[in-house]
């Protein structure tokens, strides 16, 4: 089976990271999901776009191809950029759905909408490889991807998402987080963890998450195993091809009712 090489080489954690070299002024961040005592803490009801896209890598892992593309589908919707690439993926190979080439170059048009290089990359590598009716279809139907899915209808929805958990969680002691101790029931018996760790302002401010991620994505390690060599990307290549639309606001939150990732078992491997 055609593997998707970023995710088998540790999208799991690689979309977590911080590159230290990419924040100039602001110390590598650490992985939150990696701290058990994060995540039973809450850390994930707040950040939908790390949530759902743990579920999904899960669920692929498990060959539950169909649940996982509904997960990446259910993050997308939050502005998860590895994830819109991971329903492109699966809808051009036909993996856990039908296959749909025209509807996977628009998915992989909206992963690539903030320039990732890996993203844009893999979306020129499909627009080359389909039909002049392919391609006319995928511009069309891309319009209702782009408006549900875009940055301008889904940085807003994370954001408030952002927020208000934060709120909910400090409330008026907003800004004095350092004093708080989130207080953590366990079988060995309660754990705290400081809240200036748990609410630092990387995971909990829009912008600064944000970039948070695109320090990670903006030149991930990007290739598919069957592909061959690297291309270089045409110079015109970085805009979209889809037309401007109008941001869909009004979108329900996706109900995925208590469940939650394990983490028990490490990055998802070929």
């Amino acid at each position: 089976m055609r593997y998707p090489q970023w995710l088998a080489t540790g999208a799991l954690l690689a979309g977590l990271l911080v590159s230290s070299t990419s924040l100039a002024q602001d110390p590598a961040a650490p992985d939150p999901t990696q701290d058990k005592l994060m995540i039973t803490a809450g850390f994930l009801n707040g950040h939908p776009d790390l949530r759902f896209r743990l579920l999904a890598l899960e669920k692929y892992k498990a060959g539950k191809r169909a649940d996982a593309l509904r997960f990446f589908q259910y993050a997308s919707q939050y502005a998860d950029k590895p994830s819109q690439a991971m329903v492109a993926e699966m809808l051009w190979n036909g993996d856990g759905t039908t296959q749909d080439r025209a509807l996977a170059y628009a998915w992989m048009d909206l992963a690539a909408e903030r320039g990732y290089g890996g993203f844009l990359e893999l979306r020129e590598r499909y627009w080359n490889q389909l039909a002049p009716e392919e391609r006319e279809r995928a511009l069309n139907e891309g319009e209702a991807i782009y408006a549900r899915y875009g940055d301008a209808a889904a940085q807003p929805r994370i954001a408030t998402v952002l927020r208000r958990e934060r709120r909910a969680a400090t409330g008026s002691r907003t800004g004095f987080t350092g004093n708080l101790r989130i207080i953590v029931p366990g079988p060995a018996g309660p754990q705290e963890i400081d809240g200036s760790k748990f609410y630092d302002e990387r995971y909990w401010d829009p912008e600064r998450y944000q970039a948070w991620h695109d320090s990670v994505w903006k030149k991930p390690r990007i290739a598919s195993v069957d592909v061959g060599d690297v291309q270089q990307l045409q110079k015109d290549a970085k805009g979209s091809r889809i037309p401007e639309v109008k941001p869909l606001q009004d979108v329900p939150e996706p109900d995925a009712g208590n469940e939650m990732p394990t983490l028990q078992d490490g990055p998802v491997k070929p």
